[in-house]
């Protein structure tokens, strides 16, 4: 081909490659054994040009060169290089990463419990150390030239998104940023926002997976491919459409029409669990498979290593347990060797005897068969070595939750999902495309996989079309979470004002989103009063002016409605007095329902807090709802709506002791007794009352006014009206719409106007200054900021000891994953639990002073109660008792107790930095942290 080239053509090829040659890609694309992706080498050559880069690519795409490339650029510029990431355990991975690749004195490791060499032209770090360095103004910004934000998608997060939108504003305008995202549906949004607030930004997005990716059901023994491919006619195989595979579709229709099992409901409780599965296995071509059954199975068809999401901690620790029951193993002598070599490596700086309470020998017999959990409650340590000895190939079944989709280097040849249902903090809910696509993205290892594997879980009443729909949706739209904070506002107001403040907060992609929207519905407001002129011309009347009239005419309806609704209400409460009036064994007429007639009161039913000393009786919070026997034998409990009108006793009757409701018999005798005593009574017949409107002088003035009308003598006067009420609903929809505008329109600003308000009540704000009480707010980073901060301005916690301190500070970070109102936390006694009561207390006031500011914690802005349940855990562990005394007083998995000891550190750090110097805080808030970096939480894989 090359001989066929003239000259001048053989001449411009060798000049194009000896300026490729010339490029700094050109050496990076040499350190990697595979040649690079074409959005790959795109977004590289972006950022070579000096712009910056938005890559939204599928899980597993190789994105991350592209922050590798920015790493790479850094060190041949001589600049520095920031790397950050959502979760320690991802800055974790990738210093690893880095230090191969580049040796560990060019790079170091920042993650509030971990510093390495901070200092070094390449450091990792969460997102949150490089937004407290912004506003901390950190000399370590000096020579910065990139930030690379991976999982940017993260800003989507409520709870900690506005940090990602922080550091994205405040970066100084010569940093270039290189965002890296999960594939999302609006990236061209995004990056119109990028575009805006950080300059010129290349947008990339790739839909290309390098591993293609396989979709399966599994039912029973087999294994249904998801679709199947129909080729078009007279087209190339494989160039067709995909359809749901008929033989699913088939068998969902057949098991769906089938009965459920229920089995005899006399033994039904009493045949164990595995009798009922054989039975009905028995009675079913297929069923949903045991979990050994599906390693067995995928095992068997050369799908392994699988990773198995479960969305329950409880039930990836079962899962292990009911695979080692079953006899499973995936390892052989030599891997087992390996294994019990390098986990003992990796926990040597365990103490021996916090080995036990961690559950290490179960954790290692199932490491050594080849299966492992993965989820937030394991102990990081062993989180760590389940993901080192998946990558290596020595563990091969992993039971993980959704927490290892969030960026964790774990590809999988297959991905299993054992339902589609999963407990999002509030109710089961269907998972959403975005995160299907997040969960099976893990499947297929590129460089050692032809192709991946997503396999889910037959159940009944399962629906092919609509799994087909999930996997083949790519809706995962990026929503900002952003808003502004109390630790923000002093911090914005310190560094630009409070004007500059404003603006700089209206240039977030939470006010970019807000903006968009506020176009469409300025649009329509446009056409509205288009439609408006039309409807204003059409109901022109030649005798006057007919939208005096029809004005007129409305304020009339308007005004018997009002009455008729007041009527109602009048007659409501009227029937709700007489219903607290009644007593168990009145006999009343229900007025109206399905059960009018007569009935004997046997519980009033009060409202809440209106019980009366009545023993039994039930309390409800929308009204009485007397539960009466009927003189047809029934026992119901009646409703608001079966008294229009009020009732009063007619009779009393005297309740037997014995009487059951639930007996037939006794129903039928008191109900017999009820007639005889009460039978003679007549229906109550309702008296029509005379109307309101009647006698009304507003309604008599309006009527007049309309008779008296010019318009009201028009031939075309029901024409021009029929125009004036379209009129009237179009102008009252259009002025909804432009409240709705007004609502969104500066949404951040305004919220961050009230914010200002309190913090210059509490006296953290002087207009533009910010006082010493404010400077020491913006020292204090988290939920409750200003808690802590008024904490140390009223001396809460002044002459507690270290131990006492760290109980106190807990109530900062800790959050309960699940609320229990029905036993009271356990807390130290002393000074410490007076400390915590007073916090409690401080709480409620600035809690009130929210409420008055119109501050929401609904929507993500204020301080939300204090959590005292990790106290006693905090004072036990840091006054030197053992895990195991401490985590079985408590019942906390080791995972989150040292998630939280490791929470608790770095606001205790905080603090030591933010409490005055001359008290005993800071010193002890030291000492606290010294007491609780022991053992289990000490242990660091990094550094």
């Amino acid at each position: 081909m090359t001989d066929e080239l003239s000259p001048a053509e053989r001449y411009a090829q060798a000049r194009l490659r000896a300026a490729d040659q010339a490029t700094a890609l050109a050496p990076f694309r040499e350190m990697y054994e595979f040649g690079l992706d074409p959005f790959q080498i795109e977004a590289c050559q972006a950022l070579e040009a000096g712009k910056g880069v938005l890559v939204a690519a599928p899980t597993g795409s190789g994105k991350t060169i592209v922050g590798e490339f920015a790493v790479h650029l850094a060190l041949t510029r001589g600049r520095k290089c920031f790397y950050t990431t959502p979760i320690k355990a991802l800055s974790n991975q990738k210093y690893s990463d880095l230090v191969e690749r580049y040796g560990a004195e060019k790079v170091g490791l920042l993650t509030g419990d971990n510093s390495v060499n901070s200092e070094a032209p390449v450091v990792v770090m969460t997102t949150e150390v490089l937004r407290n360095m912004l506003y901390a103004g950190s000399r370590s910004l000096d020579g910065l030239g990139y930030v690379v934000m991976d999982e940017v998608h993260y800003l989507s997060d409520r709870f900690r998104g506005a940090v990602w939108e922080e550091v994205i504003i405040h970066l100084p305008e010569s940093v270039t940023l290189v965002s890296l995202s999960a594939t999302v549906s609006n990236a061209e949004e995004f990056g119109d926002w990028l575009d805006t607030v950080r300059g010129d930004t290349e947008v990339i997005v790739s839909e290309h997976r390098p591993v293609p990716l396989w979709q399966h059901v599994l039912a029973g023994r087999r294994i249904y491919d998801l679709f199947e491919e129909k080729d078009s006619p007279g087209g190339q195989p494989g160039t067709g459409r995909r359809e749901v595979n008929p033989d699913l579709v088939r068998l969902a229709r057949m098991e769906n029409s089938r009965p459920s099992f229920g089995g005899d409901k006399r033994r039904g409780r009493s045949m164990r669990e595995a009798d009922r599965e054989r039975e009905r296995r028995q009675r079913s071509r297929i069923w949903t498979p045991s979990r050994p059954e599906v390693i067995d199975r995928l095992d068997a068809e050369g799908l392994l290593p699988a990773i198995t999401f479960i969305f329950s901690r409880a039930g990836c620790e079962a899962a292990v347990q009911q695979c080692l029951f079953a006899g499973l193993r995936l390892n052989d002598d030599a891997a087992r060797a390996r294994v019990r070599t390098i986990v003992e490596e990796r926990t040597a700086s365990i103490p021996d005897e916090d080995l036990h309470v961690l559950g290490y020998f179960e954790w290692l017999e199932g490491l050594e068969r080849g299966i492992a959990a993965h989820h937030a409650g394991m102990l990081p340590t062993f989180k760590e070595v389940v993901e080192e000895l998946f990558v290596k190939g020595l563990v091969k079944a992993v039971f993980a939750t959704e927490t290892l989709a969030l960026g964790i280097n774990m590809p999988a040849r297959s991905v299993v999902l054992e339902k589609l249902v999963k407990w999002n903090g509030e109710q089961h809910a269907d998972i959403t495309p975005g995160e299907y696509t997040q969960l099976t993205g893990r499947a297929g290892r590129r460089g050692i996989d032809i192709e991946g594997h997503a396999v889910v879980l037959w159940q009944r009443a399962m629906d092919p079309a609509a799994l087909a729909g999930l996997a083949g949706t790519r809706t995962y739209p990026l929503r900002s979470s952003f808003r502004p904070s109390y630790n923000m506002a002093v911090n914005l107001v310190s560094q630009f004002g409070r004007h500059r403040s404003r603006e700089l907060l209206e240039t977030s992609f939470a006010q970019f989103q807000a903006d968009k929207a506020v176009v469409g519905i300025s649009r329509q407001v446009q056409r509205n009063e288009e439609g408006l002129e039309g409807y204003r011309a059409s109901m022109t009347c030649h005798l006057g002016d007919f939208e005096e009239y029809s004005r007129l005419r409305r304020e009339l309806s308007d005004r018997e409605t009002e009455l008729a609704k007041q009527g109602a209400a009048q007659r409501r409460a009227a029937a709700a007095t007489a219903l607290e009036k009644l007593k168990p064994g009145d006999v009343i007429q229900v007025p109206a329902g399905k059960y009018a007639g007569l009935a004997l009161v046997l519980d009033p039913g009060l409202p809440a807090g209106r019980a009366g000393g009545h023993r039994g009786g039930f309390e409800y919070h929308d009204g009485p709802r007397p539960l009466v026997l009927t003189a047809e034998r029934q026992v119901k409990r009646l409703a608001a709506m079966d008294f229009p009108v009020p009732v009063e006793a007619l009779e009393r009757m005297r309740i037997p002791k014995s009487f059951n409701a639930r007996s037939p018999q006794s129903r039928r005798d008191l109900a017999s007794a009820l007639r005889t005593k009460a039978g003679h009574h007549e229906p109550h017949r309702r008296r029509k009352e005379r109307a309101a409107a009647a006698d009304d002088t507003e309604i008599s003035r309006l009527r007049t006014e309309i008779r008296a009308h010019p318009c009201h003598g028009c031939a075309e006067r029901e024409d021009h009206a029929r125009w004036a009420e379209r009129y009237h609903r179009l102008r009252r929809d259009t002025r909804q719409l432009e409240r709705r505008i007004e609502g969104r329109t500066n949404t951040i600003a305004r919220t961050f106007d009230r914010i200002c308000a309190l913090l210059t009540e509490l006296g953290y704000l002087q207009g533009d200054e910010v006082t010493e009480d404010g400077k020491r707010l913006a020292r204090l980073y988290g939920e409750l900021d200003l808690l802590a901060s008024e904490c140390l301005r009223d001396g809460v916690w002044e002459g507690l000891k270290p131990a006492e301190l760290a109980a106190c500070a807990s109530a900062l970070v800790y959050e309960a994953r699940a609320a229990d109102d029905a036993v009271a936390p356990k807390l130290p006694t002393g000074e410490s639990k007076q400390a915590l009561t007073e916090m409690v207390r401080i709480w409620g006031r600035l809690d009130a002073l929210e409420e008055n500011h119109r501050i929401n914690q609904a929507e993500g802005v204020g301080q939300r109660e204090p959590d005292l349940g990790f106290a006693w855990a905090a004072y036990r562990w840091a006054s030197g008792h053992g895990l195991d005394d401490v985590l079985r007083e408590v019942e906390m998995p080791a995972g989150d107790f040292v998630r939280w000891c490791k929470q608790l550190i770095d606001v205790l750090g905080q603090i030591a930095v933010a409490a005055p110097p001359e008290g005993t805080v800071a010193r002890n808030a030291r000492r606290a942290v010294d007491g609780l970096r022991r053992g289990v939480v000490a242990y660091s894989s990094v550094g």
